[in-house]
């Protein structure tokens, strides 16, 4: 479609796949934090809606230029937006989540780091697991994948076309109920791991009482482990990669869900 032509409803539907592009970005893990200036993400927004404007199956004839139906549009999309760029954000919180549970389970319960994105503090195991996700994220060519799925979007709802319904709010629940049982799976060897450490040094406690355990117990806990956390990065990786290949199918069984 011919953007320069002025036509003010081409205009309108470019502005309605900006904001659903855009929000899906800025939700996303990195790009949506705090290190990166508000200016280069609106540019990269531009630039990919640019990139992506001639092959978005949109009639902008269709579109009403009713002031009221735009506000309706604009909000539609961003719940579409929204509910797209949580069902990416749900595997990093999992795996952030487990990586809380790791680090109070080896003593880091105290142990906490900023984050700079978000400027939160989160224990060292659940930031570390985060950037070694997010760089799986990119190894596995997650992005290209992500924007496969944004142009599937379009395909299936054009800008304006979503009717919202609960069923949105039942998907992002049913996905959010899905972060927590991944974040346990992938807490679960480390964590059962130091259970066996802990029931050990139980025994050792019965058997010779004068021995102090907890100055014993504390490092052996921090070492067993980050031995069994260097264990899962293999676990990780499976998880992003089957993640990253069923992103367009995610994105498409979201999207009839609302439809």
């Amino acid at each position: 479609m011919d953007l320069f032509n002025f036509d003010p409803l081409v205009i309108l539907s470019f502005v309605l796949a900006l904001m659903r592009i855009s929000l899906v970005l800025f939700i996303m893990p990195f790009f949506g934090g705090q290190t990166i200036p508000n200016v280069a993400k609106a540019v990269l927004c531009l630039t990919l809606t640019f990139a992506l404007w001639p092959r978005l199956p949109m009639l902008g004839a269709q579109l009403p230029a009713h002031p009221l139906s735009l506000g309706i549009m604009l909000f539609q999309e961003l719940v579409l937006g929204l509910a797209l760029g949580l069902s990416i954000r749900f595997i990093f919180g999992a795996i952030q989540t487990g990586g809380q549970l790791i680090g109070f389970q080896m003593g880091f319960a105290m142990v906490n780091a900023i984050d700079p994105e978000s400027g939160a503090t989160e224990a060292v195991t659940a930031h570390f697991l985060y950037m070694v996700s997010l760089l799986t994220f990119l190894a596995f060519n997650g992005h290209l994948y992500l924007f496969d799925g944004l142009l599937k979007s379009f395909d299936l709802i054009p800008p304006g076309a979503l009717v919202i319904s609960p069923r949105i709010g039942e998907q992002i629940i049913s996905l959010s109920g899905q972060l927590f049982l991944l974040s346990i799976q992938i807490a679960a060897p480390v964590m059962a791991a130091l259970l066996l450490v802990d029931l050990a040094l139980a025994l050792v406690s019965r058997a010779s009482p004068q021995m102090n355990v907890l100055i014993v117990g504390f490092p052996l806990k921090i070492g067993i482990g980050f031995l069994f956390l260097s264990l899962i990065f293999n676990i990780i990786s499976l998880y992003m990669e089957g993640f990253i290949s069923k992103m367009p199918f995610l994105f498409t069984t979201l999207i009839n869900a609302m439809r």
